[in-house]
């Protein structure tokens, strides 16, 4: 064996990365990455320090401003970061808790935060590192404060350059373009983010301004400015979730107690709909991924509804129990806890992790519940009844499911058939094609890979799953089989790991029909098979809209700007090849010679078989039918031409709400969207 090659491993092979470096180094680590969602994090950061402060009692307004050239700008009428030396750095408090990781008043110092969102105290200063500038402005002790700082560097020491009646912060910073690769903020993520803060955070004034129009030379702005001050806390928030839902218990229920130091607060309402929105926080820091304070409300939530529908005898003996699935259909809840110490996965706090968060939070919510489902009789029936719903579909969906899987064995294969399996059973290689009919299947079947492409065309009238429930769901003709051929089951069965294919792809016509088609669609992998998105399965193909030709130049436009890309490019290349021949031919010839190149590229569009004029055809598709098996696969199924669409889901909230709006079962919000976004609809193709 070959010796390897010696190399000195020592000393100076240790990088030593002092002050905010790694920060720098590994940004990752601290703000969860470099992409659009770490940049927005770092307005959460600042915003959250004025939030500790608001939930000391020491803050009632903030003001979040969006400025021109990608400076983000937050004040808060707070007690301003304190300025004097401090004892450990010897340098000035502020620019030790800008300057130095795990500085700040979150570590129960005196005088510090009791209660806090941040941890690790690298909130701010984490800012500051990846910040190509940073301004500090402190109003406090009769002066104002200021110091500015390059990457996490300060400029020049803290000094004061006025004076001011008033306390509180103002952190501006401008995010570095050469940690972050697109810097552009979203109005209405912040907006979003502001509007959880202030739902959890009673009697606080949030205030934003969107500054990022500049309207003449002197720098005026139009800005769009916008509010919250909520005096119901969580309960409001319900309501706003709820705003446009019909609601089964018309109260919703609100509990709030303090048990062994942790303050907990539980508001929750069942709707007519099948999906669950949870949103929980710990210290107002969203956690995504949940946590201890959710194990406790599901457990103390399934405990009290079973307890008070058997005391009643609401409950059959062939139904059971309820379980947790049973009672998250439909529901909407919000939990709050506040602590002294909490225990984050992550410096991005998705998940809390407290064991004692668990019993707290149990104990509170079982007792509370009791309660209210005694002294409202009628709220406490109607969220019986929904969950009884729930109940019954889930037993009805097992037995068609069950149903539907001993027909596909008695057949002698589960398998749906019309679909056209791939040979392969490695599920990351293998996807699956959702085609709209069977013109466009039967090509889709002989352009394909069939190695690793599987075809599945569509039959029959798609379901609307957000008007119907789960047992009509897998008794669906056109539902079934795509359930059968994904094989990770649904509902309460479902296990991603079995998934048969690592991509599922929609393909359908770009038109109106094709485009209800994928929305159905859309919806059903949404409400059931929510996780498949989340975790990148889900594709839309895009087909191409045109098929340009000039002699043997045979090209494809996927959009009408690629049309006219393709166009003009073609228009060069015949004013390029006329000009060659200019050298031997006389003016009255190169004038004649230039008209024919322009009339060389006049287009005659004719819808369906297309039509040439002075030797360029533009064929219009209408739908993927009218494409044989080659073009296809050419243009929409080769991995090395094709383009297509992952789906993901950048704001559930925001997404859920639209399913609703066009699924769902109220007309009204419908028409009202139709309404107003009507006249922004171009190249309607019907």
């Amino acid at each position: 064996m070959a010796k390897k090659e010696q190399t000195s491993y020592g000393a100076k092979s240790i990088q030593v990365l002092e002050g905010l470096d790694p920060v720098r180094k590994r940004p990752g680590m601290y703000i969860g990455g470099t992409s659009l969602e770490g940049l927005h994090h770092l307005i959460w950061e600042v915003v959250n320090n004025s939030i500790d402060e608001a939930m000391a009692g020491h803050c009632t307004s903030i003001l979040i401003r969006l400025l021109p050239d990608n400076w983000v700008e937050v004040t808060d009428d707070g007690r301003g970061i304190p300025v004097e030396i401090h004892p450990q750095t010897k340098k000035s408090t502020l620019e030790t808790v800008m300057t130095v990781l795990h500085a700040g008043g979150k570590f129960g110092g005196e005088g510090g935060y009791k209660i806090s969102g941040g941890l690790h105290g690298v909130g701010v200063s984490v800012v500051n590192a990846l910040s190509i500038v940073t301004r500090v402005t402190v109003m406090r002790e009769g002066k104002v404060w200021v110091q500015e700082y390059h990457r996490g560097k300060p400029v020049a020491d803290v000094k004061a350059i006025g004076k001011s009646k008033t306390t509180g912060t103002t952190v501006a910073f401008q995010a570095d373009p050469e940690i972050f690769p697109e810097i552009s903020y979203s109005w209405n993520k912040i907006l979003e983010y502001l509007r959880y803060q202030a739902f959890l955070t009673k009697g606080i004034r949030i205030h934003a301004e969107d500054c990022r129009e500049v309207m003449n030379e002197k720098e005026t702005y139009k800005a769009e400015r916008q509010s919250f001050y909520f005096d119901s806390g969580i309960v409001s928030f319900v309501k706003f979730l709820n705003r446009k839902k019909a609601v089964k218990n018309v109260t919703p229920v609100y509990i709030e107690k303090t048990v062994n130091d942790i303050y907990t607060e539980v508001s929750f309402q069942f709707t007519d709909g099948f999906k669950e929105h949870m949103y929980s926080f710990a210290n107002n820091i969203l956690n995504p991924g949940g946590g201890t304070h959710v194990t406790g409300f599901k457990m103390a939530l399934t405990r009290t509804m079973n307890d008070y529908a058997k005391k009643n005898n609401l409950l059959k003996e062939k139904e059971g129990s309820f379980t947790s699935e049973d009672l998250s259909e439909g529901l909407t809840a919000v939990i709050s806890v506040k602590l002294a110490n909490p225990q984050f996965e992550g410096q991005t706090k998705d998940k809390l992790n407290n064991n004692e968060v668990r019993g707290a939070v149990s104990q509170v919510t079982s007792e509370g519940l009791a309660e209210f489902l005694e002294t409202h009789p009628n709220d406490a029936r109607a969220m019986i009844d929904k969950c009884l719903l729930t109940v019954r579909a889930r037993i009805a969906a097992r037995a068609a499911k069950d149903a539907v899987l001993r027909k596909g064995a008695l057949e002698g294969m589960t398998l749906p058939g019309k679909l056209a399996d791939c040979t392969t059973r490695d599920a990351e290689r293998s996807e699956v094609y959702i085609v709209e009919g069977d013109s466009a299947g039967g090509s889709a079947k002989q352009g394909r890979n069939r190695e690793f492409q599987a075809i599945l065309p569509l039959r029959g009238k798609l379901v609307n799953v957000e008007k119907t429930s789960l047992d009509k769901v897998v008794k669906s003709d056109t539902l079934k089989p795509i359930i059968i051929a994904l094989g990770a089951g649904i509902g309460e069965t479902f296990d991603l790991s079995k998934l048969r294919y690592g991509k599922v792809i929609i393909m359908a016509d770009a038109d109106v029909d094709g485009a209800h088609i994928r929305t159905l669609l859309l919806t059903f992998f949404y409400r059931y098979y929510e996780s498949l998105i989340r975790e990148g399965h889900v594709f839309i193909a895009q087909p191409p809209l045109y098929r340009v030709q000039k002699g043997k130049d045979t090209r494809y436009a996927y959009t009408e700007e690629d049309k006219l890309r393709i166009i003009e490019e073609m228009k060069k290349l015949a004013s390029e090849k006329a000009s060659t021949k200019k050298g031997k031919k006389s003016k009255k010839e190169e004038s004649e010679e230039e008209a024919s190149a322009e009339d060389a590229v006049v287009l005659v569009e004719n819808e369906g078989e297309g039509a040439s004029a002075h030797g360029i055809t533009l064929q219009r598709y209408k739908g993927l039918g009218e494409m044989n098996p080659e073009q296809l696969w050419e243009t929409t199924m080769d991995p090395d031409n094709r383009i297509m669409l992952k789906v993901n889901i950048e704001d559930a909230e925001a997404a859920d709400e639209l399913f609703d709006i066009l699924m769902g079962n109220e007309v009204e919000p419908r028409r009202r969207f139709i309404q107003t976004h009507a006249k922004t609809v171009k190249n309607l193709d019907i």
